[in-house]
């Protein structure tokens, strides 16, 4: 199967391989649309079983980054970046610095930040080789880590969904959640502090101790996640969590996190939606750190200072938008991730004429 006949190729304009010998570098570049403005979102890092996978998630991500950036109303299109390789062992300075002339050579026409494997600190070495690269601190224009901003944005659809799905604010609601890295951490605190009881799983066994200590979380195997009695399912690890085998396992209401592409395939979000369980497309509910990485981006390209005034209002809106898709869905009769890609296209569509 070539590219072009992949299941997740959709018009992009353009996906960029780059190996660099003396660091070992490989890295895909994808760029799914810049019709709203140049394509903006992070670079991941993942020790991917094939170079076929890698050309995979990096095509899934970009689509959705396009359909983030044109849900959170940014002035974006939608790229994604992947680096293939062990983010616990084959991290070097030199690496990063490498990845930046990747970026560099597509002039402007994508702006990477963080994702998994990757932290603010690995693109300090990125963003002595390009300028395109936000998310990062120490300067005026600086919006630091996205994560916590990715998190709140979460956090404001979780309580949405809850109050919709079981008509109750978040105390005593039960949420289990699929991964507690960056984004499931903090999601972690500010679902505890709100009075949630929290069921938490993650590979990393030192971060669900650190999260437990700090939560009262009770901690569960990979696997059992989505067998536990819970209020909520968000995942918040890697994408696909939502399938044909597990959807039946899960036993909730709410469908709300914050890992991208949770729906393993297009047809899940019908099956989702037959069950009777509310769920919160994707990247309409994350899209809190892209806000906040625009902002930077708005910032560096006037030469002024970041605005979190203006985040915060984009991060307002992004919840009345969740709102707007949830009303959709219900007046249609339709499932959500369907109402949100159809909105998505058509603000695309909307920016190419």
């Amino acid at each position: 199967m070539t590219l072009f006949d992949s299941p997740d190729f959709e018009g992009h304009e353009g996906v960029h391989a780059f190996f660099d010998e003396k660091t070992g570098l490989k890295s895909i570049i994808a760029v799914h649309s810049t019709a709203r403005g140049p394509a903006a979102g992070g670079c991941r890092m993942w020790n991917y079983s094939s170079a076929e996978a890698a050309v995979t998630d990096a095509l899934r991500l970009s689509r959705g980054m396009s359909y983030k950036n044109a849900m959170a109303d940014l002035d974006f299109g939608g790229g994604k970046a992947v680096i293939i390789g062990d983010a616990r062992s084959q991290k070097t300075p030199e690496l990063f610095e490498a990845f930046g002339r990747a970026v560099d050579s597509l002039a402007g026409r994508y702006w990477t930040a963080e994702d998994v494997g990757v932290s603010p600190a690995d693109l300090v070495a990125t963003r002595r080789t390009t300028r395109y690269v936000a998310g990062l601190e120490g300067h005026a224009a600086a919006s630091g880590d996205p994560s916590p901003v990715t998190a709140e944005g979460v956090f404001r659809g979780v309580r949405l969904c809850v109050q919709r799905a079981l008509n109750r604010d978040l105390n005593g609601v039960t949420v289990a959640i699929q991964g507690v890295g960056h984004v499931g951490a903090y999601l972690a605190e500010k679902l505890h502090a709100a009075g949630a009881r929290l069921i938490i799983a993650d590979v990393n066994a030192r971060a669900l101790d650190e999260v437990a200590a700090r939560t009262g979380a009770r901690i569960v195997s990979t696997d059992a996640i989505f067998d536990v009695e819970a209020d909520v399912f968000a995942p918040c690890a890697l994408g696909g969590a939502i399938s044909a085998t597990t959807l039946p396992r899960l036993k909730v209401k709410v469908i709300a996190g914050g890992a991208n592409n949770q729906l393993a395939d297009a047809t899940i979000g019908q099956a989702v939606y037959d069950r009777g369980i509310l769920y919160a497309p994707d990247y309409v509910i994350n899209g809190g750190g892209i806000i906040n990485v625009a902002g930077e981006i708005r910032a560096l390209e006037a030469g002024v200072a970041f605005d979190p005034d203006w985040v915060a209002t984009k991060l307002d809106r992004l919840a009345q938008t969740l709102g707007e898709v949830l009303d959709h869905s219900l007046v249609d009769k339709r499932p959500a991730n369907l109402v949100a890609d159809e909105i998505a296209r058509a603000r695309i569509a909307a920016a190419r004429s």
